[in-house]
């Protein structure tokens, strides 16, 4: 469009007849020269914009933004580039082109119809507001029309824009190719001085007035930049090998006494932890993109189900590791349309039912202690625990006889084979899937909480590590080896006394007031210790994992260290509560305990002596 113009094409009589609308609007700008000879008149026009080279006058450009299809699938937000450019000037006009735009019913939410025509009234070049654009080049096209262009490049796109803008436009235009009174006042001043010539002055340095009168330079680049994945996650492996390479020459310095270089390795050590902090944060992303991805898997599916239902977002900016938001897409899919299917129900029953036909499907997120939680919830039936154990016997999964908690209750639909649904459909009902999700959850160093009332709806709590990279670890000893628990999932420490830490040697302890399941690290992980260290006093070590709590009694607490998470082989994957491993400043290998698998043994072993779960502690 622009580009023909330039080209010097030729123009329809129609766009000639716009051009000399325009030209009509611009004549009294025009009449302040219009008493200067031709010749006159044209040099003072061509001189006036490079009277002042040092002072770049603000102006008002002309951007037309089209965006392709694809431009949300490719991750792009428009609104961001506008944002962007306000900080580089004025939006004086900002219309939208609803010309491209499908019927309704044609509408698709992953697409993008946008177009604009944007006014920016700034002091800029088109290479800066080239540079603005500039990852999304492949996204959308781009028409920059600086100030002052030739009348017939504006004409062209008025030819081409939607006659629904047309007035719009036009007054934009007019704006944009008009030169400024200061411009034209200036040029009259100055042929004034012609007649009358005057000895010229050497230039001077510019003044702090002039300084000041200049509009304010932005000096602000563009600070994004694409990087290869596989780029950042070396950066992300080598800032792990620093870490350790850190430890092990603090250690060094503390076996050696150097302590004329404890002030320097502090200062190393700070430095290599505000590295890995910077670094992991490049590979943090916002969930805000995976949410709305969603939003057509809820129209597609309450469309073909029948149902009137709604999905509402918040916490889509809470940010989580690129690598834990790529694995939890198929397990938020699953649960979603769980919820859709399963959980709520019919327009007419919801009526019957006094509840809006509208149903409501909630995906929420935000940080606690360390992790990040989602939540998936509906305002729906509610799960069934009757349903649910009934089905379980018939599965032979539990016993008849056999106690189970409200808890213990909704945690059976993780098992394989189990579904509430009556009759199978292509979206569930198969018993497949929640097992799944547990499953690929417990892999990212997660866990799934169920809550359900019948009649009120479900949430289902997914808590995940912000980070499978680097963690800050607790170092603890059970006998003559360390382990690493995740300082997040640590509350605090007590040291235990033998009189008054238990109760009739059940696995539990009254920790001021509070009953609270515990487990002997030594004992689960069967080392023996030397008669020096069994003098000493054991600790307990209080941990956490969503709602729950338990105590881990430990030999030894070594405090907080660095650690780089290291994938463990095959043959550990079952073990239950081993999570991975890290290599210690000496080099040695030291295990990172799964706290939520420890939890869950602390209840059972508790359970079990107790003989009830009913008087253990839920924080």
């Amino acid at each position: 469009m622009v580009s023909a113009a330039l080209q010097e094409r030729l123009l329809s009589d129609e766009v000639k007849a716009q051009g000399q609308a325009i030209l009509a609007r611009l004549q009294p700008t025009g009449n302040h020269l219009a008493s200067k000879s031709p010749t006159q008149t044209t040099e003072a026009v061509t001189a006036a914009p490079q009277l002042t080279p040092a002072e770049p006058q603000a102006a008002l450009w002309l951007l037309v933004l089209d965006f392709k299809a694809d431009a949300f699938r490719n991750g792009m937000d428009p609104l961001s580039f506008i944002r962007y450019l306000s900080t580089l000037g004025e939006i004086q006009y900002l219309l939208v082109d609803e010309q491209a735009w499908p019927p309704a019913e044609a509408f698709d939410s992953e697409s993008c119809y946008l177009k604009f025509y944007l006014g920016l009234y700034a002091c800029t070049q088109v290479s800066v507001l080239e540079e603005v654009f500039e990852f999304a080049e492949d996204d959308c096209t781009l028409d920059i029309i600086p100030p002052y262009t030739d009348e017939a490049v504006y004409a062209q796109v008025l030819q081409h824009a939607n006659p629904d803008l047309q007035a719009q436009l036009t007054e934009l235009v007019t704006q944009a190719s008009a030169l400024p009174e200061a411009v034209i006042t200036q040029t009259v001043l100055e042929e004034n001085q012609e007649t009358t010539p005057k000895p010229q002055t050497p230039i001077t340095p510019a003044s702090p007035p002039t300084k000041t009168s200049s509009p304010p330079k932005n000096t602000r680049e563009n600070v994004s930049i694409r990087v290869d994945a596989q780029r950042l996650g070396y950066l992300i492996n080598l800032v792990g090998e620093l870490v350790i390479a850190s430890a092990a020459t603090k250690l060094m310095v503390r076996q050696h006494g150097i302590n004329e270089a404890d002030e320097a390795v502090a200062t190393m050590e700070s430095l290599v932890e505000e590295i890995r902090d910077h670094a992991l944060q490049l590979r943090m992303v916002q969930i805000g993109d995976t949410f709305a991805r969603f939003r057509r898997v809820v129209r597609d599916v309450s469309k073909e189900l029948g149902k009137q239902i709604d999905l509402q977002i918040s916490g889509g900016d809470t940010e989580l590791d690129k690598t834990v938001v790529e694995k939890i897409n198929d397990p938020l899919t699953h649960l979603i349309r769980n919820a859709l299917d399963h959980g709520i129900e019919a327009p007419e029953i919801r009526r019957a039912a006094g509840k809006p036909e509208h149903g409501c499907v909630s995906l929420n997120a935000f940080h606690d202690s360390g992790h990040i939680v989602i939540q998936i919830s509906d305002d729906g039936r509610g799960l069934d625990t009757q349903k649910i154990r009934a089905k379980a016997e018939r599965l032979g999964l539990v016993s008849t006889d056999q106690h189970l908690s409200h808890q213990e209750t909704l945690r059976l639909i993780f098992e394989a084979g189990l579904s509430t649904k009556e009759e199978a459909t292509n979206l569930s009902g198969r018993g497949v899937g929640m097992d799944v999700v547990k499953r690929n959850i417990e892999s990212l160093r997660g866990s799934v909480d169920l809550e359900s009332e019948v009649g009120k709806g479900t949430k289902v709590s997914i808590h995940l590590p912000l980070t499978l990279a680097i963690i800050d670890g607790f170092m603890v000893g059970a006998g003559e080896e360390a382990y690493v628990l995740p300082l997040a999932n640590v509350a605090e420490c007590v040291e235990l006394h033998q009189t008054s830490w238990h109760v009739q040697d059940r696995h539990y302890v009254n920790l001021r007031g509070e009953v609270l399941p515990y487990l002997s690290l030594r004992d689960f992980l069967q080392k023996e210790t030397d008669r020096q260290q069994q003098q000493r006093r054991e600790s307990l070590v209080v941990v956490r994992f969503g709602r729950k709590r338990a105590g881990l009694i430990v030999d030894a607490l070594y405090g907080e260290l660095q650690t780089v998470i290291k994938p463990i082989g095959k043959i550990f994957q079952k073990v239950h509560a081993i999570s991975g491993a890290t290599i210690l400043g000496n080099g040695e290998i030291a295990l990172i305990l799964d706290v939520q698998g420890l939890i869950d043994l602390a209840y059972q072993e508790a359970q079990q002596t107790q003989g009830t779960s009913g008087r253990l502690y839920h924080a």
